[in-house]
C-alpha cells in the first residue's frame, strides 16, 4: 500500500487503450470504443476474485458508501451505527442522505465495539457499518447476528482491508454489502475510485441505477433510456478505471508483498516489552496494508510518535492527533457545521454528540501507533527500518 509505488507498462497500456479510442465514459458511444470498456472489465474481474454476484464502479469509495447506503433504502429518519474510528467520509455518507450516523465506541480490534453497538441499537436503526480500518476487520459473527436479531441491514466499508478474509471469505462479501476504495493511497488505485460489491440482486438493480442520474441502462441508446427514479452521478472514468483494472489483476502480488514486509517489522518489534499488538477477530486474516501496536501510555505513544517523525520513520500514524480519523477532532460535526441547512431532524438526532465522550476508545487510540507498509521498499530497507523502529520505542519507553 499504496499501488502506485508500483505503477508500470501494465497501467500505461489499458490507459492508452482508452485515450485511443477518445472514449472517456463509461456508458455510451458503443461504436467508438473499438472494444474497450475498462470499468466493465474491472467489475468482471472483482466479480470473479471475491466471488460476488455483483460490482458497481464508481468515482470514489465515499461514493461507494453513499451508494449502498441509499441501494438499501436508507435515508431520513434512519439511524446507521458506526465506529467513532475512521474516515470522516462514513459519517458524510450518512448525513449526505439525510440518515443519522449513530456513533459509538471501538476496542482492541480498532473497530466496533460489540456491547457498544448492542447498546446503541434502537427502533430506528436501520443499518450497522463496520469500518474495517487499517487492514484488519471487526468482529462480523457478532454483528451479523445483532444485524439478523433486529432485522438490520450490514454494510461493511471495508476501503482500507481490501485482500482481507474473514472465517475464509474475502472482507467486503460478508455483509449485505460491501464497499472498497481505490483512491491514490490504497494498495489497489484508480487515482480516484470505489466499488460497490453484493449479491443482492435488488441492491445492484438501485446501485447501477442511482449511480447514474437514474438511468435503467436498459438497450443500447442511452438518449431512450428511462429513469425509474432519482439518481445523482457517482461514475467512474474509463481513464481511471483502465488504471484500476491494470492494478486489480496483481492485487495477489500487491498482497504478497506487503504480508513480507509487514512479518518482518512485526517479527523485529514483538520482542518489546509494553508493546502490543491490535487484535485480530478469530477467523480473521489482515490485508497486512498497515501495521498497528499498543504502547502502555498516551504520553509513550506521542513520544514514539515524534521520534518516529524526527528520525524518518515516515508513514506512522498516531490518530489521537490526527485531524480526519477520530472523533476526537471531528468539531465540524459535533458542531454542525454545513454549508447547508440541515433538516431539523438530523439537527436533533446529531445533538447527542454534544458533550459526548469516548473514554474507551480514548484508551485504544491515545496508546496506538499505525504503520502503512509500502509496497516500493526493498527486502534490505525494511530490515532497517524495523531494526530503527525497535531502537526507537525503547529508546522512548526507558
Amino acid at each position: 500500500m499504496p499501488g502506485f509505488e508500483l505503477f508500470g507498462d501494465a497501467e500505461r497500456k489499458e490507459v492508452h487503450d482508452v485515450l485511443d479510442s477518445g472514449v472517456l465514459m463509461r456508458y455510451g458511444f458503443d461504436g467508438m470504443r473499438q472494444g474497450h470498456w475498462k470499468a466493465k472489465e474491472m467489475e468482471h474481474a472483482i466479480q470473479s476474485r471475491f466471488e460476488v454476484n455483483h460490482a458497481q464502479l464508481l468515482s470514489s469509495g465515499t461514493a461507494a458508501v453513499s451508494l449502498a447506503l441509499a441501494s438499501a433504502g436508507i435515508g431520513a429518519g434512519d439511524e446507521v451505527i458506526m465506529p467513532c474510528f475512521t474516515f470522516v467520509a462514513s459519517f458524510e455518507a450518512i448525513i449526505m442522505l439525510g440518515a443519522t450516523p449513530i456513533i459509538v465506541e471501538i476496542d482492541d480490534t480498532l473497530t466496533l465495539d460489540i456491547d457498544a453497538v448492542k447498546a446503541a441499537v434502537t427502533p430506528k436503526t436501520k443499518a450497522i457499518m463496520p469500518v474495517h480500518m487499517c487492514g484488519s476487520m471487526a468482529n462480523l459473527n457478532a454483528l451479523r447476528a445483532i444485524c439478523d436479531a433486529n432485522n438490520l441491514i450490514l454494510i461493511e466499508d471495508a476501503c482500507q482491508a481490501i485482500g482481507g478474509t474473514y472465517d475464509g471469505k474475502a472482507l467486503g462479501t460478508i455483509g449485505d454489502l460491501g464497499c472498497f476504495s481505490f483512491d491514490f493511497v490504497k494498495t489497489v488505485t484508480c487515482g480516484e475510485g470505489g466499488v460497490v460489491i453484493t449479491n443482492n440482486q435488488k441492491y445492484y438493480t438501485n446501485a447501477d441505477h442511482y449511480s447514474d442520474h437514474g438511468h435503467d441502462h436498459e438497450g443500447s441508446d442511452r438518449g431512450a433510456e428511462t429513469h425509474p427514479f432519482l439518481g445523482y452521478n457517482f461514475r467512474i472514468s474509463e481513464l481511471n478505471a483502465a488504471v484500476g483494472l491494470a492494478q486489480f489483476r496483481r492485487i495477489d502480488d500487491f498482497i504478497a508483498i506487503q504480508k513480507k514486509h509487514y512479518t518482518i517489522i512485526r517479527n523485529e518489534l514483538s520482542n518489546i516489552e509494553g508493546l502490543t499488538f491490535r487484535t485480530v477477530p478469530e477467523g480473521g486474516e489482515e490485508s497486512y496494508a498497515f501495521l498497528n501496536f499498543f504502547l502502555e501510555d498516551l504520553d509513550t505513544a506521542r513520544k514514539v510518535s515524534h521520534s518516529f517523525k524526527d528520525n524518518g520513520i515516515d508513514v506512522c500514524f498516531h490518530y489521537f492527533d490526527n485531524n480526519w480519523h477520530y472523533i476526537r477532532k471531528w468539531d465540524h460535526l459535533t458542531t454542525q457545521k454545513s454549508l447547508f441547512p440541515l433538516s431539523k431532524e438530523l439537527k436533533e438526532g446529531l445533538s447527542y454528540l454534544k458533550g459526548k465522550t469516548f473514554e474507551k476508545s480514548d484508551h485504544f487510540i491515545g496508546r496506538n501507533i499505525s504503520c502503512l507498509i509500502k509496497l516500493s521498499w526493498t527486502e534490505a530497507e525494511v530490515i532497517q527500518r524495523a531494526k530503527t523502529m525497535a531502537a526507537l520505542i525503547r529508546e522512548s519507553i526507558v
